[in-house]
Order: structure tokens, then sequence, then C-alpha cells
């Protein structure tokens, strides 16, 4: 599995002039990538590698699909190589922290294929699997910790792993970790790491929480960024189709029966219309399945190893898929309901047009999303084309809720709690209890 997935990276290839072997790689490394056909590294790499091998903290920008694993990936390894002897049991030499199961799997199986042969021990720690066998693999010691926050926490509670050791932490993907309410877990976790620290941060899109997570936890970083954030995948297609709500599920058949045997990733909303829109697919003849978060771990990784070897054509997903699933033959990814957070779009259709190649994005909209379909427009600085259908006036409603970087529409401020001196509410109310981050 980790070779197929490191295999898979290398189809990321870019156009630079330079190589790997340029880069002050060991030499074992990049053996390892030669033999996995990798030759040029993407952009991303080319700047971020050097300073992360020269020991800065890294604050990384890059689209997704771009290379951002392999460019922490490769220089933490590198380092790790360089450190004598092996973890002590319960501690972690390096900890990368995801916002979600699927993206810790995918990273933790590119770095067992950069570490297949070596010292080095890669152990991944998530949400809905068993705890106890997860406390068995730390107990042995681990030279990588992979994990969501909310697990890592249960388990710092359980005194299971030990932080102290950890010199490097990476935090890949930061922006959903804000979406998603993790600064809490962010706050309680890092303090409890080794120093001095390198650090990593990579993300796709850069709001302004980030700015201040940058300040709060990385010392003096240098900043990489290979497109503007916000902004997609050149090669991908996008388009809009203005459909009313009923008619939605017809449309969404339309499009499928266009090319029925390509890999189709469709974006719901919610949980529950995620699921009732792939039993109405399959009941209709489609070869379909979902992962959203009501799914175990097991059912969610049988149904992204079915879609990534073709025996599931169509996927239905929240935006649990919308990072984390790295399979270069999705051809065509349907916003069947548009998301919530405008960044999230620009993560969702970066599903496809990976490693290079071209790929397809549909959008639907009905009348209540065209407020949502603005600010997508807005953060892309570009008008989606329209494939159907004449934009209707914007219906008045609520606005939807978007999620802030502290979870519940806090804000940010540095290393120090919410709820800390200066904060929160005025003296006298109650205050509120923190929420604690939901699973990943």
């Amino acid at each position: 599995m980790a070779a197929r997935v490191l295999s898979g990276l290398a189809e990321q290839k870019g156009n630079n002039l330079s190589d790997f072997e340029t880069l002050g790689l060991a030499p074992e490394l990049t053996q390892t990538l030669v033999r996995a056909g990798f030759t040029d590294p993407t952009p991303i790499q080319t700047q971020a590698i050097p300073l992360a091998l020269a020991g800065h903290d890294v604050l990384g920008l890059a689209q997704t699909g771009t290379g951002k694993t392999l460019a922490f990936g490769l220089p933490l390894v590198h380092h790790l190589l360089e450190m004598p002897g092996k973890p002590e049991p319960k501690t972690v030499k390096a900890l990368i922290l995801g916002p979600t199961r699927e993206l810790v799997n995918q990273i933790a199986e590119a770095l067992r294929g950069l570490t297949a042969g070596t010292k080095l021990r890669v152990n991944t720690v998530v949400g809905g699997q068993s705890i106890g066998k997860q406390i068995n693999l730390l107990s042995r010691g681990t030279d990588i910790l992979v994990a969501t926050p909310g697990r890592l926490i249960d388990l710092m509670d359980r005194r299971a792993v030990e932080l102290g050791s950890a010199r490097y932490l990476v935090l890949d993907e930061a922006d959903q970790m804000l979406d998603m309410g993790f600064i809490h877990a962010l706050r309680k976790i890092a303090p409890r790491l080794g120093s001095p620290r390198q650090t990593m941060l990579f993300s796709a899109t850069m709001p302004k929480q980030m700015e201040e997570l940058s300040r709060a936890y990385l010392t003096e970083p240098r900043r990489v960024q290979v497109a503007a954030p916000g902004k997609a995948v050149d090669k991908i297609a996008q388009s809009v189709h203005f459909v009313e709500k009923a008619e939605k599920p017809g449309k969404l058949r339309e499009i499928l029966s266009r090319d029925p045997e390509a890999l189709t990733l469709v974006f719901g909303r919610t949980k529950h219309g995620s699921e009732k829109l792939m039993k109405g697919l399959v009941a209709d003849g489609y070869n379909a399945a979902s992962i959203h978060g009501n799914k175990s771990q097991g059912q969610r990784d049988r149904a992204i190893k079915a879609f990534r070897d073709g025996t599931v054509r169509i996927l239905v997903a929240t935006d649990v898929a919308a990072r984390g699933i790295d399979i270069p033959g999705v051809a065509y990814v349907i916003n069947y309901e548009l998301p919530e957070v405008p960044e999230n779009y620009v993560h969702r259709i970066g599903r496809t047009a990976r490693a290079g190649r071209e790929g397809e994005a549909i959008a639907f909209c009905s009348a209540e999303e065209v407020d949502l379909l603005n600010q997508i427009e807005r953060l892309m600085k570009i008008e989606v084309p329209v494939a159907g259908g004449t934009k209707p006036a914007a219906v008045s409603a609520a606005k939807p809720r978007r999620r802030g970087g502290g979870g519940g529409g806090q804000r940010f401020h540095g290393a120090k709690p919410a709820n800390g001196p200066g904060h929160g509410k005025p003296s006298g109310q109650k205050r509120r209890r923190p929420r604690r981050p939901r699973a990943a």
C-alpha cells in the first residue's frame, strides 16, 4: 500500500530544472525517489525542502495536489535518519497533525514508502479505531506519529504518549483544522512538545486566523508560496448549472450518464443528505458508495479503496473527503451542494486534475445557494462559467454560519486561550466552556 501511494505521488512531477539530488537529501532518500519514478521536484518542494533541511520553520502555501506531503516529508525523514538511537517507549520524535482520518492515513502511507528499509517507525492515531491497539503501538516508541488532534488528546489524557522528545511538528491542512475547531486541541498539544523545535505549517488557503496561528507557533518562519491562496489548479475546467433544488437529482443522473466509466466524486453538504443521495443512485443502478462522519473508519477505508481501484465509480461524500483523498484518476468533481465555507470549494475541486492531469469540476447552484456561489467567486477572483440555466436573484435567508478559527466563531489570539485574560465575556457573565474538537 505504501509503495502504491508513493508511486502515485511520483506522478506529481514539476518542470523544474533542478532534481532531488541537488537539494541535499540523504542518498538513501534520493535512491528511494528514483525507484519510485520521481525525477524533478514540484515548485513547492523545490522551495520548501532546502529551507526545512537548513532547520528553518516553514509556512508553505500551495494548491492541493502539488506535492505538499513530500515537501515536508522528505526533510523530516532526512533529519530523523541522522538522529541516533531508537525512540524510548511511549515517546515520539516527530509529530504530524492532520484534520481528517483520510488525510492522516494518506500522509502515513507516503511516509512509509519513504522509510521502507530504514530504522524509522511510522504510526497513526485517529478516531474510529481501537484505542487499545493504538496504546499498544505507542508503547513501543514512535519515530513519526501522524494523528488527528482529537484522538491524540485522548491518548495524552491516558498518558499513553509522551511528546517531550518531539523536536519536529508539522501542521498539514492547518486551515481546515481551524475550521473544525481544533485550535483548542492545538493549544493543549503544542506546549507538550520538546524545545527547541522545528515547525512546518502547510495549507492551500490563508485565512486571517492562519496568520495568527503562524505567529503563535512558528519562529521566524520562511514563507513559500507557489500560487495565490484560494486559486484552483489551472487544469480544472469549472462550470456551474443553475437548477432548482428539486431538479438536482435529475441533472446529476444526466451528467453521470454521459461518462459512466469515469471516476466521479460527488459532494453533498450533510451526512444524512449524502447517504440518501448515494442510496438513490444505487437504487437507480449506479455503482456508488459514500463516506461521511457517520461511517466507521473501516467503512470509509473500504469505500475509498473501492473508488481508487475502480470497483466503485461514484463516491458521494461530505467535506470529510475534501482533503486527504489523493486519487489521480478522478475525472469529475460534482458539487451537488455548494459548501458553506468558500475555501472548501477549492479543496473539493482539487480532488481532480491531480498529478498534472486534467479534470472537470461541475457545480449545481439553486436560488438558495447564490450567495454561496458569490462568496466562492470572490475568493477565487473569477466568475465560474455558466453551463446551464440562468443565475437567479439571491434568496433572502439567514447567512450560513461560517466556522471560524477558534470554533464557535471565536477569534484566535496567539497562544492564549480565548477565555483567558482580556478575552471572552464581560465580568459577571458566565463563561462558555470551550467546545471539544469534533471527531475527525
